[in-house]
């Protein structure tokens, strides 16, 4: 059940374009005390045909710019070939703590986006 669940919360929060794989992985670690190469690379096959889904629909309302789609993916997949190279020779312990460091970095920022959001407004009304 746990899975299907994860699934679902996953692909919601990647169909709102928010990286629901990041969300997945720290499920599977969390909930499934999954190994965290193996959360990792379930999250590669999620993303296929989540990103098929979401890309699919966001083609067709118009909010994709392929040039630049074209160009970002050609050189995602060069990092993708060199990350998981990478990955290959680093220890599930360190890759966990990676990842980790990696989620406080993106709480971090989005908590600072926030506070900018915050301090702007309040200035407005003064």
């Amino acid at each position: 059940m746990l899975p299907i669940i994860f699934g679902i919360i996953s692909g919601i929060v990647t169909g709102l374009g928010m990286g629901g794989g990041t969300v997945l992985i720290l499920l599977l670690s969390l909930f499934m005390n999954l190994d965290q190469h193996i959360a990792q690379a379930t999250n590669l096959v999620f993303f296929i045909p989540t990103s098929i889904a979401a890309i699919t629909i966001n083609i067709k309302q118009k909010n994709v710019d392929l040039k630049l789609a074209t160009i970002v993916s050609t050189f995602g997949i060069i990092g993708a070939i060199i990350g998981a190279t990478i990955s290959e020779n680093i220890s599930s312990e360190h890759l966990r703590k990676y990842f980790a460091i990696f989620i406080l970095f993106v709480a971090f920022h989005e908590i600072y986006k926030l506070y900018k959001e915050y301090r702007i407004e309040r200035k407005k009304t003064y």
